[in-house]
């Protein structure tokens, strides 16, 4: 993985999301239930937002005054797909430059003590990883053909 850095011309806060350089998704195993799906996206937010911070927005004020932290301005679509695409996207996107690539581990939603889930992981090799998502930032095109054709996640 090689970490995308944001520059000044990546950032685009007067442009369409779909106008970006840059664009972030997050894929889903679809046979999640809901909440566990809504838990690895949430998740998997988190870390992209803690190694890019300058993909989030700057703070704005509604029309009463009252602040809000900035959101995405790349966007961020969630996706679904079965777990054998979920991990070839995975996989290939590993291997690209300027790709932050952020992945749900089954092992992550197995243990609700984290030294226990980074014995999990430690215990695992990966081509034996079960992957619940992933997260994908990076250039456009790049991003788009590994997630070509996945829908929304109902």
């Amino acid at each position: 993985m090689s970490l995308p850095e944001l520059t000044d011309a990546d950032i685009t806060l007067h442009e369409s999301t779909r106008k970006a350089r840059l664009k972030w998704v997050i894929v889903v195993d679809e046979t999640l239930p809901p909440g566990r799906a809504a838990n690895a996206a949430a998740c998997m937010a988190a870390a992209v937002g803690r190694a890019l911070p300058r993909l989030l927005g700057p703070d704005t004020e509604d029309a009463s005054g009252v602040a809000h932290t900035g959101l995405p301005w790349a966007g961020c679509s969630v996706l679904a797909t079965g777990t054998e695409r979920l991990r070839a996207i995975r996989d290939k996107a590993a291997g690209k430059d300027r790709m932050l690539v952020v992945d749900m581990p089954g092992h992550a939603q197995a243990s609700r003590v984290y030294t226990e889930f980074t014995e999990l992981m430690g215990g695992t090799k990966s081509d034996e990883m079960v992957y619940l998502g992933v997260a994908l930032v990076g250039p456009r095109n790049a991003v788009d053909r590994l997630v070509g054709g996945l829908g929304l996640l109902a």
